[in-house]
């Protein structure tokens, strides 16, 4: 059974007189906001007849074909009329043969879609419910219902009752829905016992709960407001929470000051238990979860003066001396797997590698090829339209000339192709390079080392400190290992800036190219990046594949921007609107956000079709043609690991199975069961961030004042270089202007530099 409790502000109990039961099945959601799962929704009561009921409030989880029993009252909106505002509710089992068609009917139960349905209740009629609660080996007696899917019904509705009673006790200590089916896959029957004992692990196992929840939880299991218990899990929030806005540590002063503010308790009480979690840190094994801290006073960064008392979550501290450790050890081998080059006729080769290319290199790009073959460790960074392609494959030209073994890899999968386009030599994303495993630990490594002599990773402003570790661990003595990319767009979305740390570091040799060649100088797309890159406002007239469609109002902004991808580049361009084009927004919320324009980008371009499946799940809906995003990394999925920002499109549902199929960029068919699809998201329209490492041939940019904190010079120019052909700005010149002239936010905590210092 499933229950929403009402509860105040403060978590105790609201005082509220008693409701109007409201017996309904539920017909229709129309509307879902998933941070407070305040709903809108269509029913059928037994009195209404044919006409349908609206009801609204905490519905989030609730499912169309269940029947429900919900309490609240009767009221009255001024332009939709009579509605009943839903307070909470249960469900509860139908017992007419027409409600047991349409629940089982509903695709709650894996195994059972509409015709089995019908076919089941047929056969046992209003007895079906209890000859699949207690002889579910019966249902083999249906016509077409074999073994396999009996002990699949059977399994699915067990497992029912096992959620549901869980759902009663998490719920009865304010856990929505959406949330406790996470807690319940994590821990299973185990789920009471954590939450009553151990609440804050909820917050390190379970994805998308963070401290503030398991707070919550913990409070109204009793547990006290300044237990050391609840502090310890304060601090690592607080330092999980920098981790997210891309710090690997924070200085202890700030921990504690932010820590503070979180747990309203003494700093003196913070203090003491950080003492302590640096005291209780000890060496644990790779693989572990490593969620203690390791303190360590380092340099402050280039133009600071003394020392920062530097705190961090194990994990980060582990893969940082790591990383520079491996870095300085691939410098400083003797081996060299390219020795080939060393006493080469370099005039005699770049003029070669010219006839194969068909151009002759600049002599920075020269310089860079050099580099990268000579050198064990080398960047190569520059902006658009500078050449940076043209040099890697004029330097895997000549690394293949000579036998050489070389792999190209890429953050993203978009990423690789090109690479693989560009170079006509085969790319791949470094989680497939690496064969990462469940739990994140990969096939290869320091001790068994890739097998080659060149490995060029191209947009290595995205490669974050764990992910780098890993890829450079792998990395055999004697391989040359070469970074591109640009790094002046925005760092990683994970912890760490380790292309910017490798370019601060005097002991990483480097190549950036800084012409822009003639043919490039053409595009206003190359030439407005560079011109945003250096605080000027871009040309919005002049050139065939820039423009500025101006608007202030957020709600108009977010109207034209549907207008302008559904249907003015299609007509004028000929860009398929799904595939070609992609919006790149500055953040999630409001009018002219992530989250609206997906539901007006998807309205607009995959509305509902009558007699086509679709699956809700929480304040979304997904359909067949849905272009989506995956949220985090799933190394269980694929063949390889579903990985955080693979992009695909939805391309089946089966309501019986329990399954959606998403084809990912990577050309991969992935399925997920339904309860999986908090994995997803709509990727209409997504955040600049998000689209690093991918490249577009159309990109439409809302720009709302409302946006204003986001707005920053590094967010623009990453947004316009992510497009190949095109670039549409809409929205405000204000809101355009002061991402212009506002620089970026500072240096990240990061302390890789430092560690590159040779002793």
């Amino acid at each position: 059974m499933r229950l929403v409790g009402e509860r105040t502000e403060t978590g105790g109990p609201a005082a509220r007189p008693p409701g109007v039961v409201l017996q309904a099945v539920l017909e229709r959601i129309t509307y879902v906001n998933e941070e407070t799962g305040y709903t809108i929704a269509r029913v059928a009561t037994e009195r209404g007849g044919d006409e349908l009921t609206t009801v609204v409030g905490p519905l989030l989880g609730a499912q169309v074909g269940e029947s429900l029993r919900l309490t609240g009252r009767w009221t009255s909106h001024p332009r939709y009329g009579r509605q009943f505002e839903v307070w909470s509710y249960t469900t509860v089992l139908p017992a007419t043969i027409q409600g047991i068609q349409r629940y089982l009917g509903s695709g709650l139960i894996k195994g059972i879609g509409p015709k089995m349905a019908e076919r089941i209740v047929a056969h046992f009629g209003t007895d079906t419910l209890e000859v699949i609660e207690k002889t579910p080996e019966r249902l083999i007696e249906v016509p077409g219902l074999g073994p396999k899917r009996q002990r699949m019904i059977a399994d699915a509705w067990e497992e029912q009752k096992i959620i549901k009673e869980v759902m009663v006790f998490l719920q009865g200590v304010g856990v929505s829905t959406s949330i406790a089916v996470r807690i319940f896959k994590q821990y299973g029957e185990a789920s009471i016992s954590v939450v009553r004992n151990q609440p804050y692990r909820l917050a390190e196992d379970v994805w998308g709960i963070g401290f503030k929840t398991a707070d919550t939880i913990a409070q109204a299991v009793g547990i006290p407001h300044d237990s050391p218990d609840r502090v310890k899990a304060g601090l690592r929030y607080t330092l999980s929470q920098a981790a997210d806005d891309g710090h690997c540590f924070l200085p202890a002063p700030n921990l504690i000051a932010d820590a503070v503010k979180i747990l309203q308790v003494p700093a003196d009480l913070v203090a003491a238990c950080l003492r302590e979690m640096a005291e209780q840190q000890e060496p644990q094994a790779p693989g572990s979860n490593g969620s203690g801290v390791v303190c360590e006073d380092i340099p402050a960064p280039a133009g600071g003066e003394g020392r920062i008392p530097a705190v961090y979550l194990t994990p980060f501290h582990r893969a940082e001396v790591s990383l520079a450790a491996s870095l300085r050890a691939l410098m400083t081998t003797f081996r060299d797997r390219l020795a080939a080059f060393a006493g080469v006729d370099w005039d005699a080769a770049l003029s070669w590698v010219a006839g194969r290319t068909g151009a002759r290199l600049a002599p920075e790009q020269a310089e860079a090829v050099r580099l990268a073959l000579t050198g064990k460790v080398a960047v190569l960074t520059g902006g658009p339209g500078c050449g940076k392609s043209f040099t890697v494959k004029s330097i895997v030209t000549l690394a293949r000339a000579k036998k050489a073994k070389v792999i190209l890899a890429a953050p993203t999968g978009r990423a690789a192709k090109r690479l693989s386009e560009l170079t006509g030599h085969e790319a791949t994303t470094v989680h497939r390079l690496l064969q990462l495993r469940p739990g994140g630990d990969a096939a290869y490594d320091r001790d068994n080392p890739l097998d080659a002599d060149l490995v060029v990773v191209d947009e290595a402003s995205m490669l974050d400190l764990l992910l780098a570790n890993k890829l450079v661990k792998a990395i055999a003595p004697g391989t040359h290992l070469l970074f591109v990319g640009d790094v002046d767009q925005l760092p990683s979305v994970g912890a760490g800036e380790v292309l910017r740390d490798l370019l601060a570091s005097p002991e990483i040799p480097r190549v950036r190219l800084t012409q822009i060649f003639r043919q490039a100088q053409q595009s206003g797309v190359v030439v407005n990046a560079h011109r945003v890159n250096q605080g000027l406002h871009p040309y919005t007239k002049g050139y065939p594949d820039f423009f500025l469609f101006p608007c202030e109002e957020p709600e108009r902004i977010a109207e034209l921007t549907v207008d302008v991808v559904a249907n003015r580049i299609p007509r004028r361009f000929g860009l398929d609107p799904r595939r070609d084009v992609q919006v790149l927004v500055p953040m999630h919320r409001g009018v002219a956000g992530a989250a609206a324009l997906n539901a007006a980008l998807q309205e607009a371009l995959t509305p509902a079709r009558e007699g086509v499946p679709e699956r809700r799940y929480g304040g979304r809906v997904f359909r067949v043609g849905d272009k989506v995003t995956q949220l985090r990394n799933n190394y269980e999925k694929g063949a390889a690991g579903v990985f955080n920002g693979t992009v695909g499109v939805v391309t089946a549902i089966n309501p019986e199975e329990h399954t959606l199929t998403v084809l990912t960029d990577e050309d991969e068919s992935v399925d997920y069961s339904f309860d999986e699809l908090d994995e997803l998201a709509h990727a209409y329209a997504v955040s600049i961030h998000r689209s690093q490492g991918s490249e577009y041939p159309a990109v439409v940019i809302p720009l709302a004042t409302s946006a204003w904190m986001m707005l920053q010079r590094n967010l623009l120019y990453t947004a316009i270089t992510r497009a190949k052909r095109l670039v549409v700005i809409v929205g405000s010149r204000r809101a355009l202007a002061h991402a212009v002239r506002t620089r970026g936010a500072g240096r990240r905590h990061t302390g890789l530099t430092h560690r590159l210092r040779r002793d």
